[in-house]
């Protein structure tokens, strides 16, 4: 490890020469500097672990120079030395950013453990730092591509698990990446030198797979010529991928369940026990429980195999993964084929997000060869891209249940009835209440309605209509990103009805498309204007809530608050990204 830097700042030469003397004996870089300006200079200019600077300086003082060189370089410990300390400098200094503070004369013993305090705690920062960054902004992963949390809490298990030989099970739909997981988990561990060996249980036929698997003698049954080592012999030392675990042959899985319980195994036709020194990583596109169910897999081998379980989301569930995937394939081919494309258009993104990829990732990526071979310029057009666009059910109506009349009891004789219900004077509590009081009672053996799943279609159709079908403006209505409000529309059918409200909205500012790049301006203000007026309701909120409270412990009745401003947040951008979200 190179030496660590220690800046010292001090206007008492002889304090330096002795501070330079005590550092380098114990192995340190020393840089020294007279003023704080200088010491400033210096640490924009290379860093230091840490710096020690007096108090008192001619040109700056010492408690504001800290607050400058955390400034200049955040990850630079301070401490401060001087012989004219008190506790309310001292408290001063540590709230401008000092690791320490000491007063003259200075024990070296006792400075060089604070300056190894100081160096440890600023490098455990820097780990903590670089792990968060790792976890937190890559968009791939050992050749994974895809920055959606799901994804991340991918990465994250992969870097927890990777050092040990557990048994891994990866499951997840045809086409979402399972096998690149398995490379991601073995090229992670201490066996990533050793072979990686795979074999698709579903690809051989049932005579076959246990040859391939254990191996066997020459002559162990007609047409083995030669002797063959098997699939797990190859893994020595390495990991034995079984793809579709779940179409292994019944009576070959007690075998495999034997092999990883005493880690030997026997070649066909021979009695001799060769050690299995594999990790076993496993994947199916079946549910596990569903395949136990039906006898196609045996209950004690799959919590055998299933130490870890992985769950790899399918890309309808991860909608923000498109832009990264797209960018990624078109690149590839771009390459591949020798052609000049390097970027996709809106509508064409549009269409994507639109869609709900059956196929997953394995489906785009052939959608983007298409397009790179069908691409007429440099950018991808939506006429390249092949997929039906959304077709409108019958069941969108059904999707956003009307509202039902309120029922009110009638007043009773020479009694004034109450005036109707306001429902923008409702409170959230108030309308969630009168949602259930109006829900029927669900009966015995009756379907479920999924009331939550309805209210959400139809608060997304009816943010859909207040903007006039504007999907950039419906998702700062509802703070939401544009990939997660797309993923809505795909579930609750919405594409026509934005569509319909697009066409039939009037000519007018409101009815223009917010994808179009000059009315960025127009989105942006409209999202102000919006925030603007959250802001004031909030602050209507909080005093009507504030005068609830005293009217309760007054006696007096409470009134409810307004609560028929809207709910927004402001515009999301993806970062370096061509299109806006």
């Amino acid at each position: 490890m190179s030496k660590a830097k220690v800046l010292v700042i001090d206007d008492d030469p002889e304090m330096l020469d002795l501070a330079r003397f005590h550092l380098e004996s114990n192995g340190y870089d020393v840089t020294t500097a007279d003023t704080g300006t200088q010491g400033l200079k210096l640490v924009a200019e290379h860093h230091h672990e840490v710096a020690l600077t007096d108090l008192k300086l001619p040109d700056i003082y010492g408690i504001e120079l800290v607050a400058k060189l955390k400034e200049a370089s955040p990850g630079t410990e301070v401490i401060m030395v001087t012989g004219y300390g008190s506790v309310s400098e001292a408290i001063e200094a540590t709230k401008a950013g000092a690791f320490y503070f000491i007063e003259k004369p200075v024990e070296f013993e006792e400075l060089m453990a604070l300056i190894e305090r100081a160096i440890e705690r600023g490098r455990q920062a820097e780990e903590i730092k670089q792990l968060r960054d790792r976890l937190s902004e890559r968009t791939s992963y050992y050749n994974i591509i895809g920055s959606s949390r799901p994804m991340q809490n991918i990465y994250e298990i992969i870097e927890n698990i990777a050092e040990s030989d557990a048994n891994v099970m990866i499951l997840g739909e045809s086409g979402t990446g399972k096998e690149l997981i398995a490379n991601a988990i073995h090229f992670k561990s201490a066996r990533s030198k050793k072979p990686f060996v795979k074999i698709n249980c579903s690809a051989l036929p049932k005579e076959l797979i246990e040859s391939e698997l254990f191996g066997h003698t020459k002559g162990a049954f007609t047409g083995a010529t030669m002797e063959k080592m098997g699939l797990i012999g190859q893994a020595a030392g390495g990991s034995l991928l079984l793809d579709e675990i779940g179409e292994m042959p019944v009576e070959l899985q007690p075998k495999l369940l034997r092999v990883l319980q005493e880690r030997v195994y026997y070649r066909v036709g021979s009695e001799k026990a060769l050690e299995a020194d594999f990790r076993l990583i496993s994947s199916t596109n079946r549910n596990p429980l569903e395949a136990i169910r039906d006898g196609s897999l045996r209950e004690d081998l799959y919590y055998r195999i299933n130490t870890i379980e992985i769950q790899v989301p399918p890309l309808r569930d991860r909608a923000e993964d498109v832009q990264h995937l797209a960018e990624h394939f078109l690149r590839i081919y771009a390459q591949k084929y020798n052609r000049t494309v390097d970027a996709i258009s809106q509508q064409a993104y549009e269409r994507m997000f639109a869609y709900t990829w059956p196929g997953n990732v394995r489906e785009l990526q052939n959608v983007m060869e298409r397009a790179v071979l069908l691409a007429k310029g440099g950018v991808i057009e939506e006429s390249a891209i092949p997929m039906p666009k959304p077709v409108a059910k019958a069941a969108v109506a059904a999707t956003a249940p009307s509202a039902a009349p309120i029922n009110r009891t009638a007043a009773p004789s020479g009694v004034s009835a109450p005036p109707p219900v306001n429902v923008s004077d409702l409170t959230l509590e108030q309308l969630a209440r009168l949602i259930v009081n109006k829900m029927p009672s669900p009966k015995s053996g009756g379907s479920r309605v999924d009331v939550f799943t309805q209210l959400e279609g139809a608060i997304v159709r009816a943010a859909l209509e207040r903007t006039r079908g504007n999907k950039q403006a419906a998702a700062n209505l509802l703070g939401l990103y544009r990939p997660r409000l797309y993923s809505m529309l795909r579930k609750h059918n919405l594409h026509d009805t934005i569509r319909e409200s697009e066409q039939n909205a009037p000519d007018s500012p409101d009815s223009v498309d917010s994808d179009a790049p000059e009315n960025m301006e127009r989105d942006i203000a409209e999202s102000e204007a919006v925030n603007q007026e959250m802001d004031q309701e909030m602050a209507e909120r909080s005093f009507a809530a504030t005068e609830n409270a005293a009217r309760e412990s007054s006696g007096e009745g409470a009134v409810p608050p307004n609560v028929s401003g809207p709910d927004t947040s402001g515009l999301h951008f993806t970062k370096s990204a061509p299109f806006r979200y």
